[in-house]
């Protein structure tokens, strides 16, 4: 199988996500989610997003594209996870059986999304602006800092931003512990890896793709780190100090947050130098936690994922020459809790006492 030469791809015009077990790439419009399955064989997906900024001209425009991209990736997020799940079967026998019973189980799981959504927004608030916003007036106050004081606000947003990053930092870390969550920052290193080895022009191989970085200016973690730096410099220009108030004028003043993030993700990804590597550096830092080096079979479902969205360079793509053995696949997710069956004793018994009176017939 042979693919044509690539050439180096325009910077920003492919981006990604990881889920379980696969990896997600976009295109322009065209969306590919690939699948290592259980059986080592790969399942992939094709589909299209339009963005809405298609259809409405000024939802394109600086500042605003960033916070409809914002929601439209969260939407895309929510149902490429739920996609992985189906296509990798991970559902309990008994999930199926109710699913199955009921005519308006598509409506429900829709609706189960959608407060999981909100219950998991409501967390973040919570968590990313009133607690270090609680937390910072309380030291505040501890340490009688003088309120009419210049440096007031901008210490206290500096409270706030050193909170929220700590709480970020614990909460990766916190997550990356569980054993399927570090093999899904395994496949987030294939797609970084995979992603830097079609920009730089190489033969999109996972022998070359391995030898790429994993850490990527784009990456969404960069993007929430890059978040947190800029509400602290906001945040010192909020001069109120009363704690629910401040926090929902900071709630408020969200959108404004994603859509200069955004522009300086983009920005970061086109320009590479001094002022840019110093200021994504924190963001590549964190990526240490959120992305693991992946193997060649992990790599190999990345590039397949990019490679879909992609059918008129390389249009001998067949994804059945990465298939691998369950042998070399012990470590997806469906082998991961495996135990060794159990013998059951009494017929291990049967069996040998099977097996004895054959010897003994044999003798006789």
């Amino acid at each position: 199988m042979k693919d044509k030469k690539p050439n180096s791809c325009p910077v920003n015009s492919v981006g990604g996500q990881a889920v379980i077990e696969g990896v997600m790439m976009k295109n322009g419009t065209k969306v590919s989610l690939a699948v290592r399955k259980d059986d080592g064989t790969i399942e992939i997906k094709n589909s299209e997003f339009h963005p809405v900024k298609e259809k409405h001209k000024i939802l394109g425009l600086p500042l605003i594209r960033g916070i409809v991209g914002f929601f439209e990736s969260m939407i895309l997020s929510f149902k490429t996870l739920s996609q992985a799940t189906d296509m990798l079967g991970l559902e309990d026998e008994d999930e199926k059986k109710k699913k199955g019973e009921k005519k308006d189980s598509g409506a429900g799981s829709v609706m189960l999304m959608a407060v999981s959504l909100v219950l998991g927004i409501a967390l973040a608030l919570v968590l990313f602006s009133f607690l270090p916003t609680w937390i910072g007036k309380l030291l505040t106050d501890t340490f009688s800092l003088d309120k009419e004081a210049w440096y007031y606000f901008p210490v206290l947003a500096s409270i706030e931003g050193v909170l929220k990053v700590i709480i970020f930092i614990a909460y990766l870390a916190g997550v990356s512990i569980m054993k399927d969550i570090r093999r899904t920052f395994q496949y987030h290193g294939a797609e970084h890896k995979s992603i830097a080895c079609l920009e730089k022009g190489l033969e999109l191989t996972p022998e070359n793709a391995r030898k790429c970085t994993r850490f990527h200016p784009r990456c969404g973690t960069s993007f929430m780190f890059v978040m947190v730096l800029i509400s602290i410099v906001i945040g010192i220009f909020i001069q109120i100090e009363e704690t629910w108030i401040r926090s929902l004028v900071k709630i408020a003043i969200l959108p404004l947050i994603m859509g200069v993030g955004y522009e300086f993700i983009m920005f970061a990804g086109k320009h590479q130098n001094w002022f840019t590597r110093a200021l994504s550096a924190p963001g590549l830092w964190m990526q240490r936690i959120t992305t693991k080096e992946p193997d060649d079979y992990q790599l190999a479902v990345a590039i397949c994922a990019i490679k879909s969205t992609m059918p008129e360079r390389f249009p001998d793509f067949d994804p059945s020459a990465y298939t691998i053995t369950k042998e070399q696949n012990k470590g997806h997710i469906a082998y991961m809790d495996e135990k060794p069956k159990k013998k059951d004793k009494k017929k291990e018994s049967a069996e040998q006492s099977t097996s004895e009176n054959q010897g003994q017939d044999e003798n006789n």
